[in-house]
């Protein structure tokens, strides 16, 4: 069973963070300004010994996949910001591929948005729009990914490499680009590529939108909030927002840990959900989430999953490795998170557990004969 956690590179500096948000930011900011917003609620989260390290540090990236490797993480799927020619982040997934002892099956999700400041408060701006061009760019874009799609970590099937795109549904030449990459990659000595995709909304029932597509990532737990139909009373809380920021603003009310629009949700019921999911197609590969929370981006804007805790992550994500086998027939579980600190999915070790999911993991991993990850 190949566990496969994505993985942020948000953890080093870059010129265009140091302009947009102030000099020095990284998503530790986010996480480092986090506060409780209800009794109980875990934040800030720290790491284990306040290890706030720095991605330009290859021997952090070193110690993550060290530590992976251990607890039976097969591989990380690196995000990765393109656009139209422009890179952002792309320092972390450059050196691991220049440090060819660092020892991990990866693979690359374009996560293909506009660049914006939609995680925080205030005026929504576009900081760098995403455009997709024609066959010139599309070569580009395909030239840089092709070192790393012909590493021999890079991870395959049959031969193919395994390439995510986090929304299909934006890119209104999706299928001819597709298919260009498919021309070009046949071109370069592969047998094609496996493309698949995360993101909720892509419509299933069309099939062709999702002709291209080898896979569908069921993306925990946003899937399963989907399922939950979180949104059905979204104009409900609309009204309720604008009330208590009237109220606030009228009669300076400061109301400290309730609020109607922070949607809380338990950590046990997402995962009762995720474990009835059936696979609508053989396209369907499982999903699971050690845990979420991203008031750290969002504040009270935000989510939380309460009650989580690595107990209860080794069951519930022991039982997802069986389903995956007999029910989705698949031998990938993509897991959030590495190291989605500000949005409360990482595996790393942190102040309040420790290992504790990380031996979880490992634990869910042994108890069903898939531990080791590697021979």
């Amino acid at each position: 069973m190949k566990i496969i956690t994505f993985y942020l590179p948000q953890f080093h500096k870059i010129p265009e963070n140091d302009q947009w948000w102030g000099e020095g930011f990284t998503e530790w900011n986010n996480v480092k300004k986090a506060e409780p917003l209800f009794p109980n609620h875990y934040q800030p989260r720290i790491p284990f010994n306040e290890n706030y390290y720095d991605l330009s540090d290859i021997n952090v990236m070193k110690w993550q996949v060290k530590l992976a490797k251990d607890h039976g993480i097969y591989g990380f799927c690196f995000y990765h910001y393109w656009f139209n020619g422009k890179l952002l982040l792309q320092k972390p997934v450059e050196q691991f591929l220049a440090h060819q002892e660092i020892n991990l099956p990866f693979c690359i999700c374009w996560a293909n948005e506009h660049w914006t400041n939609g995680w925080v408060s205030g005026k929504f701006k576009v900081l760098i729009e995403q455009t997709y061009g024609a066959e010139k760019e599309w070569k580009e874009h395909f030239d840089y990914l092709l070192p790393f799609l012909k590493d021999e970590r890079y991870i395959t099937n049959n031969g193919k490499p395994l390439v995510v795109i986090y929304r299909p549904e934006i890119i209104d030449c999706i299928d001819e680009m597709l298919d260009y990459w498919q021309k070009l990659a046949l071109e370069n000595g592969f047998q094609g590529l496996d493309f698949a995709y995360q993101y909720v909304g892509f419509n299933l029932e069309i099939e062709k939108d999702v002709s291209r597509f080898s896979y569908n990532i069921e993306m925990q737990p946003i899937s399963a909030f989907t399922v939950r139909k979180i949104d059905q009373h979204k104009q409900l809380r609309k009204i309720k927002y604008h009330l208590f920021k009237f109220l606030e603003t009228k009669f300076s009310l400061v109301l400290k840990f309730y609020r109607p629009y922070l949607e809380r949700y338990s950590y046990d019921e997402i995962w009762e959900i995720i474990l009835s999911m059936t696979p609508k197609n053989e396209k369907n590969i499982p999903g699971a989430f050690v845990d979420w929370d991203n008031t750290p981006r969002r504040g009270r804007r935000g989510s939380v999953c309460f009650g989580a805790s690595p107990e209860k992550f080794e069951k519930y994500l022991s039982r997802q490795i069986i389903r995956a086998k007999n029910v989705y027939k698949k031998d990938m579980i993509f897991l959030f998170a590495w190291n989605e600190w500000a949005e409360g999915g990482y595996m790393e070790p942190d102040v309040q557990n420790g290992h504790g999911n990380l031996s979880a993991l490992k634990n869910a991993l042994i108890k069903n004969n898939e531990f080791p990850a590697y021979p």
